[in-house]
């Protein structure tokens, strides 16, 4: 009986997967519903009434077809029955060659990288916001509230330090789960928050076309850049398809893994895209084209209600960001295994007893190399404190590359879509529109950066 169990949970590789439809969820819900969702109302006031709900909608369209198109490139050559591919760059590597690898992992992993420093911010920010918030309650409204978060930032570090320990990504699961409930609670309390300034106006805000130019406006450039930053910015919040493979890794079969990411992509990419319309709608509607680069900072009361949701980002984005990081971990120690099989530094596994049978397992590499990349990050964050122009730039660096471009073009060879039909047009016309999309949103964060870096002093970073 034991060896009938053993074979059942033991997959054609010789690993164990346990990942369900609701495990694989939760870690689409958690890697989709991150900081992004903040900047939705700014983003939608950049646009207006009219493009901003298309292209929130938009965005949530093509990043579950093109997420649909890449399960089926879990297996190569067929989806059910061939080849693992154990990370997005390996299912490039079997559909495209090796050529299309480079590009791939220099735009996945910085694009993992850069949510990693983004969220970061995201977290000082939060818990600025919560300082602000109780100053105000107990001072007044006049009252002098600043705050600094390099300290919030360098102790979100150190917390991360810790995790960063988990052994993979399959090591996180709980904190996934966590941080998917967290991710619903501060989304929830923007939208009541919102829906709740909406009803005392008795009036929705807003314009169609969004902030307005000239007098008591923007300049024409800065509508132009902010247009093009929100772009980014709603990009950025359906980040997704770069870590659907290392979560399908995660799922055990029968049914077959596509099968299962296909439902856990439609059921994480649907409720975010509810949450995502509403907030971006709603607050928009609450504050106008005034809304707030992060919609909770826009609120003081009441107060207890707004510190549950700014605790929530950060309980959720301390999870999220392992969500991250795991996969970079994975991919320099897997090479670095390869480069020096013989290193005790690298291989050899120490344990620190926690009483009974349970240990903590580490090696040096591991130890050393994971902290000094997180340690690396957090400096980083603490020199480029831009909220919505790093969101920006991120979502512009992943958007065509990772979610449209390597998906479409991967299916396209695996399924042997022929050149020139009608489905080779629309998935190429696809291609264009997003690296359209993609180039106005880098263009418009670079701008924003350039000029804020004229007035912002390195290591202060404030709310």
């Amino acid at each position: 009986m034991d060896v009938e169990r053993k074979e059942a949970v033991v997959d054609d590789d010789g690993r164990v997967r346990t990942g369900t439809v609701w495990t694989a969820t939760t870690h689409a819900i958690t890697a989709v519903i991150g900081s992004g969702v903040l900047a939705l109302p700014w983003s939608v006031a950049q646009m207006g009434w009219v493009l901003g709900p298309i292209v929130l909608v938009g965005c949530a369209y093509v990043t579950y077809y093109t997420a649909i198109l890449l399960c089926d490139c879990y297996r190569t050559p067929d989806p059910v029955h061939g080849k693992r591919n154990y990370t997005y760059m390996d299912v490039v590597r079997s559909c495209l060659g090796p050529r299309d690898v480079v590009v791939c992992g220099l735009a996945q992993y910085a694009i993992l990288w850069g949510a990693m420093v983004g969220y970061t911010i995201t977290t000082a920010t939060s818990i600025m916001s919560v300082v602000r918030t109780n100053c105000h309650h107990y001072k007044g409204p006049g009252a002098s509230c600043g705050a600094s978060g390099t300290m919030y930032m360098v102790l979100f570090g150190l917390a991360e330090v810790v995790l960063s320990q988990c052994p993979s990504l399959e090591g996180v699961t709980l904190i996934s789960v966590v941080a998917a409930v967290m991710s619903f609670t501060y989304s929830s309390v923007g939208l009541f928050l919102s829906a709740a300034k909406l009803a005392s106006h008795h009036a929705a805000h807003g314009t169609l076309v969004g902030v307005k130019v000239g007098a008591g406006g923007v300049t024409a450039s800065t509508k132009a850049w902010h247009f093009c930053q929100a772009l980014g910015n709603i990009a950025f919040a359906y980040t997704y398809s770069m870590l659907l493979i290392e979560i399908q890794d995660t799922v055990k079969s029968p049914p077959s893994e596509n099968v299962t990411m296909k439902r856990a992509s439609l059921y994480g990419i649907g409720v975010t895209t509810v949450f995502y319309v509403s907030l971006g709608c709603i607050g928009y509607a609450a504050f106008g084209n005034a809304a707030p680069g992060n919609i909770l900072t826009g609120f003081l009361e009441p107060f207890w209600l707004v510190d549950v949701a700014n605790v929530a980002v950060v309980i959720h984005l301390v999870g999220a960001y392992q969500v991250y990081a795991q996969p970079v971990f994975a991919c320099y120690e897997k090479w670095l295994a390869s480069r020096w099989p013989e290193s005790a530094f690298i291989h050899r596994e120490y344990a620190v007893p926690l009483g009974g049978r349970r240990a903590v397992r580490f090696t040096l590499c591991k130890l050393v190399l994971r902290t000094a990349f997180v340690a690396f990050t957090t400096v980083v964050s603490l020199v480029l404190p831009f909220f919505n122009a790093v969101l920006g730039l991120l979502g512009a660096i992943a958007f065509w590359p990772l979610t449209v471009y390597f998906p479409v073009t991967m299916y396209m060879a695996q399924a042997k879509v022929q050149r020139g039909s009608r489905k080779w047009v629309a998935l190429q016309g696809l291609n264009a529109g997003a690296l359209v999309v993609s180039l106005l949103a880098a263009v418009g964060s670079v701008a924003d950066m350039v000029q804020r870096l004229r007035h912002v002093t390195i290591f202060q970073t404030q709310l």
